[in-house]
């Protein structure tokens, strides 16, 4: 069993005081932390028989926690830009996503794990496609990562006809990955059911998916909603209401609901989600590039919502990193509130905490307490672009959210394991692996059929 004691200059623990711990260290046992020791604890600590890693100008945080992602997108990075959601859809993603194979499914997703763990990610909730999905846990699996994973049910694509299943197939495979992969790779890995979004979904494939969800202990109902004006305008014309009150007429809101983007909410519709208790994955990046607008973050978290935060895919962002999602959350509601609003600290708790409950896993992540899994991340916030202070004594969320970057992070522990270590990967060829996407990517854009 792993005996490690992390020594570091600050330690950001997420506890429920929000204590930052200065001169501490964090004692780990096997996958899960035995100790957070401050500065006199640590004097007092008897001589140590594991490993010491003595980081003196390190800040240890819990991992980040991202809330939406689609991995089976990676590959398409730089090739849907400049487009608003429905037109992204039809012409480029849909067309991409029918192209995939066994093995460009396994590249996406394990170019962007790479991503993601190099920039201090350390769980995710992953939406893939309608096929290969055992790719992505394949992949998952390897690199370490937890996850929750679901591929994506449609029955419904006017848009893109080869980009669909009939509602018995697509209920079916997804009941029958949720009993092979719920809790596997030694629990790192989940299930969450994961309907795409109301036009891509008949009204008994909502429901059917909410009831399997429902059925497996611990599973999550993962899809979209309420992100693009079009969108809505599409929804009002099927259904005759807004989206979030058509999943509450289906009967589909819970706590288990996870509904990723909420941009175009009515007041009503806001009320509604903190009544059923349901789960918001706010994506500032892909809002943004979409043209899709700015969530009214402040006003769910008001209301007692529990948000987290995503970088959604990598066509729609460009990028999988959680520091920009975090000063896009809190720069993009100061126009329009005050600068007061959103501060780093509260942000970065939605990156870590509010990740952590919305994934139903806070009795194991998000924060840095004895029992939890060891998912730690090791920052040097000595990088030109952070703050000066030379004794670190500055404000340690103001210069994570605000000036953090992927290249601040140093080190990266999953279930007491490094995956990134001295900024690099232990267990991955970043370089093989990048090299695979690129070829694989070759071979989709050889076989994808384009829709006019």
């Amino acid at each position: 069993m792993t005996s490690l004691l992390l020594k570091a200059g600050r330690i950001v623990t997420m506890d429920p005081a929000r204590r930052v711990i200065t001169g501490g260290a964090v004692r780990i046992e096997g996958q899960r932390i035995a100790a957070v020791l401050d500065a006199g604890e640590l004097r007092s600590l008897p001589p140590f028989a594991g490993e010491v890693v003595d980081a003196p100008h390190a800040v240890i945080i819990p991992g980040f926690v991202q809330t939406h992602l689609h991995l089976c997108q990676t590959l398409f990075r730089g090739l849907a830009d400049d487009l608003p959601l429905l037109d992204w859809l039809r012409l480029r993603i849909f067309p991409l996503e029918a192209a995939h194979t066994p093995s460009s499914m396994y590249a996406s997703a394990r170019v962007g794990l790479l991503e993601l763990i190099g920039s201090g990610t350390t769980t995710i909730m992953d939406m893939g496609s309608i096929a290969h999905e055992e790719e992505i846990v394949r992949a998952i699996g390897e690199s370490g990562m937890r996850a929750f994973v679901g591929k994506a049910l449609m029955d419904i694509n006017e848009p893109y006809p080869r980009l669909q299943e009939p509602t018995r197939v697509a209920i079916r495979s997804a009941a029958e990955e949720a009993k092979a992969w719920h809790g596997s790779a030694g629990g790192r890995i989940m299930y969450a059911v994961a309907p795409r979004f109301v036009l891509s979904c008949t009204d008994t494939l909502l429901r059917e998916a909410a009831a399997l969800a429902a059925d497996v202990p611990g599973a999550l109902l993962h899809t979209h909603a309420a992100e693009n004006r079009a969108e809505l305008d599409a929804v009002h014309r099927r259904c005759g209401m807004e989206n979030i009150e058509y999943f509450g007429r289906l009967g589909i809101l819970g706590a288990n609901t996870c509904l990723a983007h909420c941009i175009w909410l009515q007041d009503r519709e806001i009320d509604l989600l903190a009544e059923r208790e349901c789960r918001v994955l706010h994506c500032p990046s892909s809002n943004l590039k979409l043209g899709s607008g700015i969530a009214r973050i402040p006003a769910m978290l008001q209301k007692g919502i529990l948000v987290s935060l995503g970088a959604d895919g990598a066509p729609c962002n460009n990028m999988l990193d959680m520091f920009e999602e975090m000063r896009l959350a809190a720069l993009l509601q100061k126009p329009l509130h005050g600068a007061a609003a959103m501060p780093a600290a509260d942000v970065f708790a939605l990156a870590t905490v509010g990740g952590a409950k919305t994934l139903g896993l806070f009795h194991d992540i998000g924060s840095i307490e004895t029992g939890k899994k060891a998912d730690l991340v090791l920052l040097d916030l000595r990088k030109p672009w952070n703050p000066l202070q030379p004794d670190g004594s500055g404000d340690v969320y103001s210069a994570i959210v605000y000036s953090g970057r992927p290249a601040n992070v140093d080190s990266v522990l999953i279930d007491g394991a490094w995956v990134y270590r001295g900024a690099e990967y232990p267990h991955l060829d970043p370089e093989r692996i990048i090299a695979d996407a690129r070829a694989e990517l070759v071979r989709v854009l050889q076989r994808v059929e384009w829709t006019s």
